[in-house]
């Protein structure tokens, strides 16, 4: 008896118990209460409310899965933050170094500018004064040209006698030939050259019939014009041109005077006293 009152109490077996409950009415009604306790069903019931969440301490703390999710969560959050503040200030540095850049460019646009157009004044300018020159310079020779025109298409002067292109001037003072041709250049003419049958005629005739200075002599090896052109045309008299081995030295200082009476070429001593016949081109 003693042995089963210390002995270990068996916490798995059934323990039925009975009581008689009194209802309103006065009835007595007998109930059963079946306890079924054990520690391994005591033990098995607290897992299974842990691992439901049953329990108030399980909607306090959350599992440690959880919470690891939520901390990876934020820490992603807080980087995604950093790059997008990161991103936006280096956006911020790169716009502000392209603002500065396209504001030099600018200014050197600007500046390039000025300068193309400054230079393009210069060179305008340039152009313009050397186009100004050259038409002064063409305006300068037009207006000699014209003066040199004008004086050789204007009316020959009193005492002068146009035919064809020239003017024609019969002198009323006898000279030698040397002095005759001073005067001729003095003006403006020269002793008169002789081209063709036709002004060899308007010589002769101007001339009256008498002999007066021509511009033609021998130089010591052929006839010369006074104007440097040779002789192609004769109109020389009976026996003329009298030069050779018997004629005298410094024959070439014999000139030719025009005309005789049959409008022919003659030969005298340059020193010989006789009129003289100029002629001017005016063409």
């Amino acid at each position: 008896m003693a042995d089963d009152i210390y002995a270990k109490p068996h916490m798995s077996k059934k323990v039925r118990y009975k009581r008689n409950v009194q209802e309103d009415k006065g009835e007595w009604e007998e109930r059963e209460v079946e306890i079924y306790e054990s520690t391994d069903a005591i033990r098995d019931d607290h897992a299974d409310n842990q691992s439901h969440g049953a329990g108030p301490d399980t909607e306090r703390r959350p599992p440690a899965v959880q919470r690891k999710t939520f901390r990876a969560a934020a820490v992603c959050l807080a980087v995604l933050c950093f790059l997008m503040m990161t991103g936006i200030i280096l956006l911020s540095v790169y716009f502000t170094l392209l603002q500065t850049r396209y504001d030099q460019l600018s200014n050197n646009y600007t500046q390039l500018q000025d300068e193309v157009k400054q230079l393009k004044d210069r060179t305008e300018v340039t152009l313009l004064q050397t186009r100004y020159d050259q038409l002064s310079n063409n305006y300068t020779q037009l207006q000699d040209e014209v003066k040199q025109l004008k004086d050789r298409i204007e009316v020959c002067h009193d005492g002068w006698t146009r035919f064809g292109c020239s003017c024609y001037f019969k002198s009323k003072e006898k000279k030698d030939w040397g002095d005759s041709r001073d005067d001729s250049e003095k003006r403006g003419a020269d002793l008169v050259v002789i081209d063709n049958k036709e002004e060899q005629k308007f010589v002769s005739e101007l001339s009256n019939g008498g002999e007066s200075w021509i511009g033609l002599r021998y130089d010591g090896k052929e006839w010369r014009w006074v104007d440097g052109s040779p002789l192609t045309e004769t109109f020389w008299g009976p026996g003329l041109p009298r030069y050779g081995r018997n004629q005298p030295r410094n024959w070439s200082w014999y000139p030719v005077a025009c005309c005789d009476q049959q409008g022919k070429w003659t030969q005298s001593y340059h020193s010989d006293y006789k009129t003289w016949i100029c002629e001017k081109k005016i063409i």
